[in-house]
C-alpha cells in the first residue's frame, strides 16, 4: 500500500462520507479493485484495517470544524438544563435526541459488526446493499414531495427511527447519510434539517470507533510497524476534502434533490456487483 492508494482512498472517504453513497463501500470497492489491478490477493492487513479507522476520523474532524459553533451551543444548552433540570430549549432538547439516537445506533450496530467484517471480503454482497440505498433515496425523494407540511425540528420518534437507520448502516453498502437523510425525508424533515440531524448524529459513533478500536483490537506489536506518515496523509486527506463535501453539499440539498446521488448508487452497485460477481 502506498501513497498514491492511500490518496485515493482518502479522496474517496472525504466524499463519500457525507455524499449519500456509502463510504464504506467505496473503501471496498477501490481496495478490491486496486488489489486486482496489482494481482494481489483480497487480504486485509492490520494497517489496512487501521488505515479505515483513520480515514474516518479525518472525516471526523472535519464535521466538527464544520458544525464547531452548534456543537458549542449543544453542549452549553445541555450543561445549563442539567443544572436547572429544564430540557424545554430548542438546543438541550437536540442534544437529548443526539444522546438517546447514539445509544439505539449501538444496540442496532454492534450485533452487526462480524457481519460487517465479512462484507469487506464479498464486495459483490456490497454492491447489492449500495443498489438498496439507491432504491432508498429515491422513494424517499418520491416521498418527501408529497409532504407539504414538512418539519423544521427533529422530534423523538423521528430521531429514533433515524439512530435505527444509521445502526443498519454498519453494514458496508448501506450508505450512513443516505439512510439516515433518506429516514428524515420520509419521516417529514426538509433537506436541510435531515442533513443537518444527519452528521450531527455521525460525530459520537465516529469517535467511538475512532477510540475504542485501538483499544480493543490493535495489537501493539502490529501497531509498531505502521507506517504513521502514510496513515496521517490519508486522514490528512480525508478530513480536507470532507469539510469541502459537507459545505457544498449543504448548498447543494438546499436547491436540489436526491435523485442524482440515487441514480448514482444503482448504476455503481448494480455495475459492482455484475463485476465481482464474473471476477472472484
Amino acid at each position: 500500500m502506498g501513497y498514491l492508494e492511500v490518496i485515493l482512498m482518502g479522496i474517496v472517504q472525504g466524499l463519500s462520507e457525507f455524499l449519500p453513497i456509502s463510504s464504506s463501500a467505496h473503501l471496498v470497492f477501490t481496495s478490491n479493485i486496486c488489489k486486482l489491478v496489482n494481482g494481489s490477493e483480497s487480504v486485509y492487513n492490520a494497517q489496512e484495517v487501521f488505515l479505515d479507522i483513520v480515514l474516518h476520523f479525518g472525516t471526523l474532524v472535519a464535521v466538527l470544524i464544520y458544525y464547531r459553533k452548534e456543537i458549542w451551543q449543544i453542549i452549553k444548552a445541555l450543561c445549563f438544563a442539567c443544572k436547572n433540570r429544564d430540557f424545554s430549549a430548542p438546543d438541550a432538547k437536540l442534544g437529548v435526541y443526539l444522546i438517546a439516537g447514539t445509544v439505539v445506533t449501538v444496540l442496532i450496530a454492534y450485533p452487526l459488526h462480524d457481519i460487517a467484517e465479512m462484507l469487506v471480503f464479498t464486495p459483490m454482497i456490497v454492491g447489492v446493499l449500495l443498489t438498496f440505498t439507491g432504491f432508498l433515496l429515491l422513494f424517499s425523494e418520491y416521498i418527501s414531495k408529497n409532504i407539504l407540511d414538512k418539519k423544521e425540528a427533529v422530534d423523538w420518534k423521528t430521531s429514533l427511527l433515524i439512530a435505527a437507520a444509521q445502526g443498519m448502516a454498519a453494514l458496508p453498502g448501506f450508505s450512513r447519510s443516505g439512510l439516515t437523510i433518506s429516514t428524515g425525508l420520509l419521516c417529514g424533515l426538509d433537506r436541510n434539517t435531515s442533513a443537518r440531524y444527519s452528521f450531527l448524529l455521525s460525530i459520537p459513533i465516529i469517535l467511538g470507533a475512532s477510540m475504542l478500536y485501538p483499544v480493543i483490537k490493535l495489537d501493539l506489536h502490529e501497531a509498531a510497524q505502521f507506517d504513521f506518515l502514510l496513515l496521517s496523509t490519508g486522514a490528512l486527506v480525508s478530513g480536507v476534502v470532507g469539510f469541502f463535501c459537507i459545505k457544498y453539499f449543504i448548498k447543494f440539498i438546499s436547491k436540489f434533490s436526491l435523485k442524482v446521488f440515487g441514480i448514482y448508487c444503482l448504476i455503481v452497485g448494480i455495475a459492482m456487483t455484475a463485476l465481482f460477481y464474473f471476477v472472484k
